[in-house]
């Protein structure tokens, strides 16, 4: 310090020239506090506007809307309030799964899964993973403040994975979840999944939606469609949890990750919920998946060269297990150390839509056709562009 006052070291200023500068600074000051408040009126009234209209769009002031909150204000996420709001209405699943050992015993197996509660028809229900409770007996369900009630499957769907659960009671704390139409989600979007990944109840994660429209192959080879993938940790016990916007609105349910991998994560997609929803709890099962009855595979260029066709994109038609109008193969011949049978119709697009690879394919189906449905497909035959009429089948 004794450095720094030797470097400032100068005569004393004249007494007038302080006198003008203590004037000089005053003004400055009144210059500052005023201008500061005028700033903060024009930045607070520019605020409250702000904060009315995103209130207005999502319903928050206008009594459509009684059971969802906000928790996004343009970058400002209040993670805290969002989990304190939707931590009541997520629960644990437990079941026991009948197995036999190796000297054919039979014992069961205590299994754990997540859930979360929703309101259709003005009934209350449980959504979850049809894996959870499929093939199980002695289902419980556990309420974030520990009451626990026995549970009835009302529907399932394991195309989808999706089970619709009953209980005797739902305590006044835990309230519906809004599902709303995955439709709205883009490549970016922030999520979050609470559930209660290896018996760990109420955690949450955060992620982004990384891509939409996934196939996904389960544990018994069958395909589900539509998929949300996304970068929140998914766990063994995540899996019928909410997926869920900054909104505090429900997008999905977290199914499936990737053994062995970071933040390549799967979830069914709200729009399949809501779908499926009325057939499920009415019907107790869901019936009207699509399918083209056939086997096929993505083109790529060394498929497009073997059979001299100029279109490096869309589903190759392998074999068709029905007369549809569709078309397969001809020929086996080896491409990339796999046997492909070529010649069959190239799918590029239906009702105009383009058809990229087996991800556009059955997305765009299980979103948009019923079985017995005619719809236009343009495909690639014999090297020439065509659109053909094709019979929508049942998977």
């Amino acid at each position: 310090m004794e450095e720094a006052n030797n470097l400032f070291d100068s005569p004393p200023p004249e007494k007038t020239r302080k006198s003008s500068a203590a004037i000089m600074i005053g003004l400055l000051l009144i210059g500052i506090v005023v201008g500061g408040t005028i700033g903060y009126a024009i930045t607070y009234s520019d605020f409250n506007n702000k904060l009315n209209a995103l209130e207005s769009k999502l319903g928050l002031n206008d009594g459509t809307n009684p059971y969802s909150s906000t928790y996004l204000l343009n970058d400002n996420v209040s993670l805290s309030a969002l989990y304190q709001d939707i931590k009541p209405s997520v629960v644990i699943i437990q079941d026991l799964v009948p197995q036999y050992t190796i000297f054919g015993a039979r014992v069961h197996i205590l299994q754990q899964g997540s859930g979360f509660i929703t309101k259709f028809n003005n009934q209350l229900v449980i959504l979850t993973n049809n894996h959870v409770v499929d093939g199980t007996i002695n289902i419980t369900v556990t309420f974030s403040d520990n009451t626990c009630y026995p549970a009835t499957i009302l529907g399932q769907d394991s195309k989808a994975d999706l089970a619709v659960l009953s209980v005797p009671s739902i305590p006044s704390s835990a309230k519906p979840l809004t599902l709303i139409n995955s439709d709205t989600l883009s490549v970016g979007d922030p999520v979050v999944a609470v559930g209660s990944p290896y018996g760990l109840s109420g955690t949450l994660t955060t992620g982004i939606i990384s891509a939409l429209g996934r196939t996904i192959t389960v544990e018994n080879d069958e395909p589900i469609v539509d998929m949300i993938q996304t970068s929140t940790p998914i766990n063994s016990g995540n899996s019928g949890g909410p997926l869920i916007n900054y909104a505090g609105q429900v997008v999905g349910i977290t199914t499936a990750a990737v053994s062995n991998s970071e933040g390549l994560g799967f979830a069914i997609p709200s729009s399949t919920i809501l779908r499926e929803l009325d057939s499920l709890i009415t019907y107790g099962y869901y019936d009207k998946h699509p399918s083209i009855n056939a086997v096929g595979r993505d083109m790529n260029y060394p498929i497009a060269q073997a059979m001299g066709c100029s279109v490096t994109y869309g589903w190759l038609v392998e074999k068709v297990s029905t007369q549809n109008g569709l078309r397969g193969g001809n020929a086996m011949i080896p491409i990339l150390n796999d046997n492909v049978n070529v010649g069959g119709d190239v799918i590029i697009a239906i009702n105009n839509v383009r058809i990229a690879n087996a991800d556009d394919l059955f997305s765009y189906l299980e979103r948009n056709t019923l079985p017995d449905q005619i719809i236009d497909f343009t495909i690639i035959r014999d090297g020439t562009k065509q659109t053909i009429p094709v019979t929508i089948g049942k998977a």
